[in-house]
């Protein structure tokens, strides 16, 4: 199948969700308690399709969305693609899908953006799951491979190839092991490009908010949490090394350590039956 065929098939899997800012896409698998999975960069809600399907599997509602300037959804020039101005779209977009109380699962960037959401709706987490994401802002430095992407002219050129086998060529180096087909992997980049070439998602990569206002917020709010946690790590990521980022996100969470899977970046793509049974696990404890 091509890659072409593989976004529309899993489009058709999908319903419009119209959200106030920026309209997206919504994929819901299953019956059961709802497990919101956020996407980070250079994504969108394609790279849980596994995962919400393995959830489903376990009598849970798997569902993600797109993200402003990522996949299906808008790319509003005027938008606020902070990760503050995320968060806040992303309350918006639970609002408009009738969603209350939700398990959280978030990886790469949906991790600052979904710590800020749960810190604004503690109420509302019946559990978090982390997945190979970042909680030190301040001191965060882009992995050599996106660090491009934020410079105004260099980040035009560095996404031009984002749809030739360059990109297969940096995923499979930074994002997965060998699950996915070529095909697939090529559709990210077509999901990333769409309709504005990226111009949106370079706005992404140069709105992290890499702040000690921001991270002193995020981390009061998760020192504060009254739901159960985890951390769950591929292994193998050359992006955010586990040994490096795994601690700190732990720590943040007063969590003592963390589950280990095999893959990369990417890790819903190699290890996305292990991720659903955990997820499912601390389901169970909320």
């Amino acid at each position: 199948m091509s890659a072409r065929d593989l976004i529309a098939e899993w489009k058709a899997q999908g319903a419009p969700l119209s959200v106030p800012g920026a309209n997206s896409r919504i994929w819901r698998v299953g019956s059961g308690p709802p497990v919101v999975c956020l996407h980070g960069v250079p994504a969108s809600g394609f790279l849980y399709r596994k995962v919400i399907a393995a959830l489903s599997a376990r009598g849970m509602e798997g569902i993600t969305f797109d993200l402003p300037g990522l996949g299906f959804a808008d790319r509003p020039e005027s938008f606020d693609y902070s990760w503050t101005g995320l968060s806040r779209w992303t309350e918006e977009a639970l609002a408009a899908a009738g969603i209350g109380k939700f398990h959280l699962v978030v990886h790469d960037i949906g991790g600052p953006i979904g710590f800020e959401l749960a810190t604004r709706n503690p109420d509302r987490i019946l559990s978090l799951t982390a997945l190979n994401t970042l909680v030190d802002v301040a001191s965060f430095h882009r992995p050599w491979m996106m660090e491009p992407f934020a410079w105004p002219v260099l980040g035009r050129l560095w996404l031009a190839p984002m749809e030739t086998p360059v990109l297969w060529l940096l995923m499979r180096y930074s994002g997965m092991l060998g699950a996915p087909s070529y095909s697939e992997i090529m559709a990210y980049g077509a999901l990333l490009k769409r309709e504005d070439g990226g111009r949106a998602f370079l706005k992404i990569m140069r709105g992290f908010e890499r702040t000690e206002a921001f991270e002193t917020r995020i981390k009061k709010g998760l020192k504060a949490r009254r739901y159960p946690a985890q951390v769950i790590w591929g292994r193998s990521d050359p992006a955010l090394r586990m040994n490096k980022y795994a601690p700190s996100v732990c720590e943040a969470l007063g969590l003592e350590g963390w589950h280990e899977v095999a893959g990369k970046h990417f890790v819903q793509e190699d290890s996305f039956e292990e991720i659903a049974e955990r997820i499912s696990s601390i389901a169970a404890q909320s």
